[in-house]
């Protein structure tokens, strides 16, 4: 009877299942590659950068492919990762009949990394975290960077990237004023060294070492 009891519930588990025949898990199931077709390796979409330039640089690499528009959207999928694959494969395709179908819903879906771009606002106040090195932290600040639009000058980099600075960093970076970018971020990795080894003293350590001092001499003004 427990046999029979567990052997329903199994039964009733995998009707609650999505199919997993070939005809339902393909997007595309009646698009077949060329004989010649020759797999491309592509940078990998993950949904957390603007999707109309993902989708410039696939069409750019296959511009020499010759082929159908279902071809081109069944292959779509191999430049997705992340959520962005899962949305792909979730698609009603009934409704891309072309290719500016399925880009326009493509677009609309992650659209919203190009409405919530980073600006100079924003640049001017990204920390660095206490888990990041200092070379980190700049690799991805640059990234942010490169999505402002207008884009930065050299020059305004290097005073929005100042400012956005805790002020161990900053108060020992302003020398860096009107030299390149990565000559600032050089001075930054020095001044992180200089931290970790104490040659420089935080900002925290020197108010805390002021403090002590202070009430050091107010303790000797009452002795007298």
């Amino acid at each position: 009877m427990k046999i029979l009891e567990q052997s329903l519930k199994n039964m009733q588990g995998l009707s609650s299942q999505k199919s997993v025949s070939y005809s339902d898990l393909c997007v595309f199931p009646n698009v077949h590659l060329p004989v010649s077709f020759k797999m491309l390796k592509f940078e990998k979409y993950d949904g957390h950068r603007d999707p109309v330039a993902h989708l410039k640089r696939y069409c750019n690499q296959l511009r020499a492919v010759v082929g159908t528009q279902d071809l081109l959207m069944a292959y779509f999928g191999e430049s997705l990762t992340g959520i962005a694959f899962e949305w792909y494969m979730d698609q009603d395709i009934t409704h891309w009949h072309v290719w500016d179908d399925m880009a326009r819903d493509f677009v609309r879906q992650f659209q919203y990394n190009t409405d919530i771009a980073p600006d100079r606002n924003s640049l001017s106040i990204l920390k660095k975290k206490t888990t990041e090195s200092f070379h980190e932290y700049a690799v991805k600040w640059c990234e942010q960077d490169a999505r402002v639009k207008p884009p930065m000058d050299e020059a305004e980099m290097v005073v929005v990237f100042l400012h956005a600075q805790e002020a161990d960093y900053f108060q020992n970076m302003m020398s860096a004023t009107g030299r390149p970018f990565a000559k600032v971020i050089k001075i930054g990795e020095l001044v992180e060294n200089g931290l970790k080894t104490g040659r420089i003293l935080s900002h925290d350590a020197f108010k805390a070492t002021s403090q002590a001092v202070q009430s050091g001499s107010e303790g000797l003004m009452n002795r007298n």
